[in-house]
Order: C-alpha cells, then structure tokens, then sequence
C-alpha cells in the first residue's frame, strides 16, 4: 500500500483542493493507498522535514514533483506547480497521477 503525504501549513487556500485532487488520483489509479494529512508548524519544523512549502504533496516519500526531489531551500511558505505553462497552487491532477502510479509500479517491482 503507498503512503501519500500532503503536507501543509494551517490557513493555506490550496491544502484542501490539492487534498481532494489527490484522493481522485488515487481512486482514477486504482491503487490502494493510505492518505495522510501532515500539518507543517513551524520553520524549524519545514526545515526538518524538508517542506518545500504549502501544499507539498509526497508518494512513500518521494515528492510528486521531479525536479523538487533535489531542492534544499526549505522553508514555510506558499508552494506554486506549473500546470499548462502557468502558476497555480495546487498539483496538476495528471502530475499526481503519474507520481502515484510511478511509485506504484516501484513498488510492484521490488
């Protein structure tokens, strides 16, 4: 079963959007996964866990963004994707469903 993570800090606009985005790619996948809701409090806390900003969405750990995989400026602030060559605030719906069953056959493989 993979473990989804939305990380998010409290007051963000896009957390419960990008939450329900990520429930419907886990239902169009037809995986099983267990959904965990992470609240980011602190600074030190996005340090610690490597919080790219809010919502950060991760597959067994793994941020659903490649390029993000590598960052190293953590920090509590605001998250942006890009979705069909413009900023949003929440994940592409596609880009989730890619990482999802991406990890999903990782997973298969082992």
């Amino acid at each position: 079963m993979l473990k989804i993570q939305v990380l998010y800090f409290a007051g963000c606009p896009n957390s419960a959007p990008t939450l329900s985005l990520v429930r419907e790619a886990v239902l169009e996948s037809g995986v099983e996964a267990e959904i965990a809701e992470v609240e980011v409090l602190s600074a030190e806390e996005a340090q610690e866990l490597g919080f790219l900003g809010s919502p950060t969405v991760r597959v067994d750990g793994v941020d659903v963004e490649s390029g993000a995989r590598a960052a190293t400026h953590f920090g509590f602030g605001c998250r942006t994707y890009v979705d069909a060559g413009r900023r949003t605030g929440t994940p592409p719906a596609a880009l989730l469903r890619s990482a999802i069953e991406e990890q999903a056959w990782l997973v298969r493989k082992i």
